[in-house]
């Protein structure tokens, strides 16, 4: 007998056998699911509160992915030996599990929700993402609360022109796309994927692909949930106030589709908030009793109602465009004297001033992972101030939204750097985001490409991205090109599609509606191209390509090759001898255990110099050859000459001159500098010397003529 009413569902998705358990762990959540992956397991937990906070306005969703160390078989670093602040992946991990739950919850629902998602075993080769949405999808459906869920997920690889569901990192490798793709089983939610500048119709089929193949796991959540669920929630939103709706949209409507003719952003913003302004003034002095929250929605609806309605009956955009025209772009170039490379790339209002600067091997990101540590040479890092929107606010570390918009534009990029081969340096991307008004993260996949080419990166391809939107009610739709801020705000659909001329490098979507059709995403996709390539062709006209000179700021690489048994004298003893070089040459020494050093100095003499001693402390005498030596030591038997810092062999006492050598101390003193040969090598590797094969032998007198007979 058992104190456990434990529910198990296994399925086969792809290569991977996937269990889900409920009932035996965290009983007290609102519901709980352990899944296991082929040997990556994840709990996952949820809770929900049962009344909403008073004077809630939004939905209080957080989710949090946690890798724990111990899942590895490791014991966290640091002095405190424990799991500490979020890692990069964590925080992208969480972004991905919120995208498509966030849209399933009916509107109006204001009760706090928090999913949890534990890493609690790791196999190496099974990335703990899929899982955790998979869990956190079965651990909403289980607990009963509001959710138009099950959510199914799925990773889609394509190698040798085949669609591989949830490969292994080592397929990733060869994989020319890692796509995740979430969804209902009617339709996709999100997708988040990086490619190698692969074709529309390619990508859009492992969109379809992936979809397809989560039913799998959505049947077996919906299996789970039969066997397993606790009882729905009896929740209903709450009723509308139809009398104070009707007195608000008499008194706002007129003055919010007329504050949405105003084209400029912050007028705009201003003239909306007068409306809230006087709506307030005037219900307050007609009597009226209302909520500010209340009214804040109210307000929201009518503006959403007047934008779209515009848009969907062919009228002009807020800010006067039609559905497909690009914001005016305007690029400058360099315009940071002392940086390696710098852009400022400017589309409507929305502004990022990039800059990309360029570093050795040690300036290589060290990135710890549950599946191992791992070097990473290029870095994105994207930041957005108050300023960029004319708000004050906080300006600390970077928020999840940042971080987020910063591995989007990395991901868009990184397909078209160089091999380190090619270009063997370190590169960091920043972008600073100085204004924003919609499609941030693109405008830094823009000014990054321009950013790397003026510092001399040679780029496969210029790279331009653009966010795409959607208006959609009923059956009828408008996709929205380079979307502003309020379109993305008010609209349903947020589609950043990133590319260069031959195809995608990056997508990302998100939907706040329940699912869209392969129909919209078709014509989402074509129109981007449009938009993709009128910005690329402005992007050529600033620069056709890498710049051939670089920065004189920017460090110089040089690379030379030892014997990998040498690189112990390289580095002397504690490290003593490589510190010495790189303090009295002001160079940057990398060594590499197969013997490949680069040298980085923006000084081609000082680069030189260092090259010079390097080759000092790592040559071998040869035997035949001549050298410039150094007497070190005075022997009894001969005297101890270097050749060159390092190398010194023996010069034997019969070896000075041609005629007898008495005393060594006669011919030589320790600091003289002499000519010697290197004759011969012993079997213990000893270099034998010699001065007198140098000089030439004296001619003996001339023999005495024999006596006549």
């Amino acid at each position: 007998m058992t104190m456990f009413n434990k529910v198990t569902k296994t399925f086969q998705y792809g290569q991977h056998t996937v269990t889900m358990e409920t009932g035996q762990i965290a009983r007290q959540a609102s519901g709980a699911v352990v899944l296991s992956m082929d040997e990556t397991v994840v709990l996952a937990t949820v809770v929900a509160k049962e009344q909403a906070k008073s004077g809630q306005d939004f939905f209080p969703l957080t989710v949090d992915y946690i890798e724990k160390v111990y899942a590895a078989g490791r014991i966290p670093g640091g002095f405190f030996r424990r799991e500490g602040r979020p890692s990069e992946k964590e925080t992208l991990t969480s972004r991905l599990i919120d995208r498509p739950l966030r849209p399933l919850f009916p509107e109006g629902f204001y009760n706090e929700v928090q999913v949890v998602v534990q890493v609690i075993s790791s196999n190496p080769e099974v990335n703990a993402d899929i899982p955790a949405l998979l869990a956190a999808s079965a651990a909403l459906a289980v607990s009963g609360i509001p959710f138009a869920g099950p959510v199914g997920a799925a990773r889609v690889g394509y190698i040798d022109g085949e669609y591989i569901l949830n490969p292994t990192y080592s397929q990733l490798e060869k994989s020319r796309m890692d796509l995740v793709v979430a969804g209902t089983e009617a339709a996709v939610l999100m997708v988040e994927s990086e490619a190698q500048q692969l074709s529309e119709e390619i990508m859009l089929g492992a969109v379809v692909y992936g979809h397809e193949q989560m039913q799998a796991a959505i049947d077996a959540i919906y299996e789970l949930v039969k066997d397993g669920g606790k009882a729905e929630w009896n929740w209903a939103a709450p009723a509308k106030n139809e009398a104070l709706i009707a007195k608000v949209s008499e008194l706002a409507a007129a003055p919010i589709a007329a504050a949405y003719q105003i084209r400029d952003k912050q007028q705009r913003t201003s003239a909306l908030r007068e409306v809230t302004t006087s709506v307030s003034a005037a219900l307050t002095e007609a009597g009226v009793e209302f909520d500010s929250v209340d009214l804040g929605n109210m307000l929201f609806d009518l503006e959403s109602n007047v934008v779209r309605s515009q848009i969907l009956s062919g009228q002009p955009r807020i800010d006067g465009r039609d559905t497909r025209t690009v914001r005016p772009i305007e690029i400058s170039l360099g315009v940071l004297p002392r940086t390696h490379g710098s852009a400022l790339f400017t589309r409507g209002e929305t502004q990022a001033l990039v800059v990309a600067t360029l570093g050795t091997k040690t300036d290589e990101q060290i990135v710890d992972a549950l599946e191992g540590n791992s070097r990473d040479r290029f870095m994105l890092h994207y930041n957005m101030f108050p300023a960029a929107t004319g708000e004050t606010g906080r300006v600390g570390s970077p928020k999840r939204r940042e971080i987020g918009h910063g591995r989007l534009a990395k991901r868009a990029l990184a397909a078209c750097l160089p091999s380190h081969e090619d270009f063997p340096y370190t590169i960091r991307v920043v972008s600073e985001i100085t204004e924003s008004n919609g499609s941030s993260s693109m405008a830094s996949v823009c000014g990054g490409c321009l950013s790397l080419m003026d510092a001399g990166v040679p780029m496969k391809a210029h790279v331009a991205g653009i966010a795409m939107g959607l208006i959609k009610d009923g059956g009828k739709f408008a996709v929205l090109t380079d979307i502003l801020g309020d379109e993305d705000h008010l609209g349903d659909m947020d589609f950043k599609v990133a590319g260069t001329v031959i195809g995608l490098t990056a997508l990302q979507m998100d939907i706040k509606i329940q699912g869209i059709t392969k129909e919209i995403m078709q014509v989402a996709l074509a129109q981007a191209r449009e938009g993709r390539m009128h910005i690329l062709g402005q992007m050529e006209a600033s620069i056709g390509g890498a710049r051939t000179e670089m920065s004189s700021y920017a460090p110089r690489l040089y690379t030379m090759k030892i014997n990998a048994d040498k690189i112990r004298d390289v580095i002397g003893k504690g490290g003593a001898t490589i510190r010495q070089l790189t303090e009295e040459t002001g160079t940057t020494i990398d060594i590499q255990e197969d013997g490949t050093i680069t040298i980085a100095s923006n000084d081609a003499e000082k680069a030189a110099d260092a090259q010079r001693r390097i080759t000092e402390l790592t040559a071998e005498i040869e035997v035949g050859k001549t050298y410039d030596g150094v007497v070190l030591k005075i022997l009894d038997f001969g005297a101890i000459v270097q050749c060159f810092p390092g190398k010194d062999g023996l010069l034997h006492i019969s070896q000075i001159a041609h005629e007898r050598v008495n005393a060594v101390s006669d011919y030589l003193k320790e600091g003289q500098h002499v000519k010697v040969k290197a004759t011969e090598t012993d079997d213990r590797g000893r270099v034998k010397l010699s001065m007198k094969a140098l000089i030439e032998r004296p001619q003996s007198p001339a023999a005495a003529p024999e006596q006549s007979q």
